[in-house]
């Protein structure tokens, strides 16, 4: 055997730069966890954060917990914006004991959660349950106030450890959902969604039409021939369309007298809108104003698309 030294097949320095170099980071998501008393608003909390672009599960076993996580931010490189929400309650039965050690394995392996505990008055949860008149999940045999008075002795523990509570007892439906969209909304999710469509009234009115504008008052370019096979999404036929008189008027007038409607809109917790603007056929006059409202629109600040359901048809 021979005494030379083997050669080196790992350059200098790869150990040392391997030791310096900072492993990368699991982007983890953003969990919340929706618990409380029955009939304190925890299906509307779940359906509000849904709305948002959470990923809501409703009535999950505490033991799956660890398994929804895991599935969603091993299955590849999460989203940066990946945001869970799982409503874990008494409906779960013999289930929902696991639930405190449940959060502490999570806390083990790096999850980050928080905890929304929604309550309510015994009068108000008993009101409630007698009017939707089904029975509370914990009062078998028993009363209504049997069954809360287990559910707030099961509960006492997890809500000591609430992140956020929300007694529910004084507020409605569109007032819960305003409190639950304060905790947790950023920025984006406070916009309002607008989607302005263009369409033609010989093809009906779009059913999902929160506001229909009719601009059959202006002259029709399908009669100018150079124009006629063309759209609204073409400069010739724009230009024509925005230049007859009243028009840019008419956009201008229009989208000032939208904004009120807008803001009382996000007021009421209304997060989409659409507009229909309507013209014969849908591929002309429609089109082009569609475009110029949304145009200005977007100057504005609202978060905006466009769409023209009729273009084609003809």
């Amino acid at each position: 055997m021979s005494d030379e030294i083997s050669p080196i097949t790992v350059p200098q320095g790869i150990p040392a730069i391997e030791a310096a170099t900072e492993a990368p980071r699991v982007q983890q998501p953003h969990v919340l966890i929706i618990t409380g008393m029955s009939g304190a608003g925890r299906t509307r909390a779940g359906a509000v954060l849904e709305d948002m672009g959470w990923y809501v599960v409703d009535n999950l076993p505490a033991q799956m917990l660890t398994h929804l996580v895991g599935m969603l931010t091993h299955g590849g490189p999460p989203s940066a914006d990946l945001r869970i929400a799982a409503v874990v309650d008494v409906r779960g039965r013999e289930f929902f004991a696991d639930l405190l050690a449940v959060l502490g394995q999570l806390r083990e392996s790096g999850v980050d959660y928080k905890i929304l505990f929604l309550d309510a008055s015994d009068e108000v949860l008993v009101r409630r349950y007698e009017q939707v008149r089904r029975p509370h999940p914990l009062q078998g045999e028993g009363r209504i106030l049997d069954g809360i008075a287990t559910e707030r002795t099961l509960l006492a523990d997890i809500r000591e450890r609430a992140d956020e509570l929300i007694d529910s007892s004084e507020t409605n439906v569109h007032e819960l959902a305003r409190i639950v969209r304060g905790l947790v909304s950023t920025e984006h999710d406070d916009e309002l969604r607008v989607n302005v469509i263009s369409f033609g009234f010989k093809y009906g009115i779009p059913l999902d039409a929160d506001h229909v504008v009719d601009v059959r008052f202006l002259a029709n370019p399908y009669w100018i021939t150079e124009l006629r096979h063309m759209s609204g999404r073409d400069a010739p036929v724009r230009d024509y369309v925005l230049g007859l008189p009243g028009a840019l008027e008419f956009v201008d007038r229009y989208v000032d007298a939208l904004e009120p409607v807008l803001s009382g809109y996000v007021a009421e917790e209304k997060r989409f809108v659409t507009i229909a603007v309507g013209c014969t056929g849908g591929k002309h006059r429609s089109v082009a104003i569609s475009e110029a409202v949304a145009e200005r629109l977007r100057a504005r600040g609202q978060r905006v698309t466009v769409a023209a359901r009729d273009l084609g048809k003809e």
